[in-house]
């Protein structure tokens, strides 16, 4: 059954993954852009989540919207509350709200952006559904690819993640957009809980560098809260990409381009 999605943050690293996937299974897709954009395999509708420009016309006729926008938490409540309005107002759309696991325990400002947005989710009067993920692969790579010019790489010690792989949420987002909205939906984790450091060195073999990886003890709060383990669910272990093969994709795609 074709159904009509908007997607925001069609963009971004998981928006990437979840938007073909979509447009594979047979919806019309929108993608929320502030610009024009090429022709593609969907729909650009032009709008600004931050101003509530366009919103009107990109939700229009939606029965799906998933929200996957994001700016670290300096717009993001804004943002959710404009949505809101403008879904409200062009009737009844099932709105997909995609957070972070943990976000009440960790005392991180873009958590209690994340936290906040969940709540406008929950008290929107949409029918509505929230999935909570892990951290993805890519952060752990993106904290190891801002280090690459140093001659060590320093982790967090005492911290384990449990990255997941971005295609996996995006499958599951297929699936929940399948459905009638499901409220609070059980939490996506990755397969593996690892120490941060083990992570880095996987990182580092991936790419054929060989130095130092060094365990960094940080007294913040927020860290206190990752050694602490609230950002993960070692009991929703479902993902099934690990970290090494995430680094093994990757690394391939990017010799070969």
């Amino acid at each position: 059954m074709t159904t009509t999605i908007l997607v925001t943050g069609g963009t971004g690293r998981l928006g990437r993954a979840l938007v073909p996937r979509l447009a594979d299974a047979g919806h019309e897709v929108r993608v929320l852009t502030r610009r024009e954009r090429e022709p593609a395999a969907w729909t650009w509708a032009t709008g600004d989540l931050r101003t509530g420009r366009g919103l009107a016309e990109a939700v229009d006729g939606a029965a799906v919207i998933i929200h996957l926008a994001t700016t670290n938490g300096r717009g993001d409540i804004a943002a959710t509350r404009n949505l809101v309005e403008a879904a409200s107002a062009a009737g009844r759309p099932h709105l997909v709200y995609v957070s972070i696991v943990g976000i009440e325990n960790v005392a991180l400002g873009y958590y209690r952006a994340k936290a906040a947005c969940e709540r406008l989710v929950e008290e929107s009067g949409l029918p509505w559904t929230i999935l909570r993920t892990t951290q993805f692969h890519d952060l752990i790579t993106a904290i190891c690819d801002v280090q690459r010019r140093l001659p060590v790489t320093m982790m967090p010690a005492k911290v384990s993640f449990q990255p997941i792989d971005v295609t996996e949420v995006a499958e599951r987002l297929v699936a929940i957009a399948a459905l009638p909205a499901a409220a609070r939906v059980p939490d996506l984790g990755g397969p593996q809980v690892r120490d941060a450091a083990e992570l880095a060195r996987s990182y580092l073999r991936a790419i054929g560098r060989r130095r130092p990886v060094w365990s960094v003890r940080l007294p913040v709060k927020a860290i206190r809260d990752y050694r602490a383990g609230h950002h993960l669910t070692p009991e929703r272990a479902v993902g099934r990409i690990t970290f090494e093969e995430y680094l093994s994709r990757t690394v391939h795609a990017r010799n070969t381009r």
